[in-house]
């Protein structure tokens, strides 16, 4: 099994500190809907996901399994 993106968002999102609440509201959707995205219930969408990689200043190479290391974005 290979983690992917979804695994490597919620995994930064606990090594940060960070809850559901404070990254839904960084994408203006309630926590429950967030909840969804993490349980793969809902899709996270492009401009979300490129939201999330400024938000944490990683580049989306790392997310989507490309980087094995987080890198900051230029």
């Amino acid at each position: 099994y290979k983690t992917d993106y979804i695994d490597r968002l919620v995994n930064m999102r606990i090594d940060r500190d960070y809850t559901q609440k404070q990254i839904a509201a960084v994408l203006s959707k309630s926590q429950q809907g967030y909840d969804h995205i993490e349980k793969r219930r809902a899709r996270l969408s492009i401009e979300d996901f490129m939201r999330l990689c400024e938000f944490y200043n990683v580049v989306p190479g790392y997310f989507l399994g490309y980087e094995a290391e987080p890198k900051q974005l230029n």
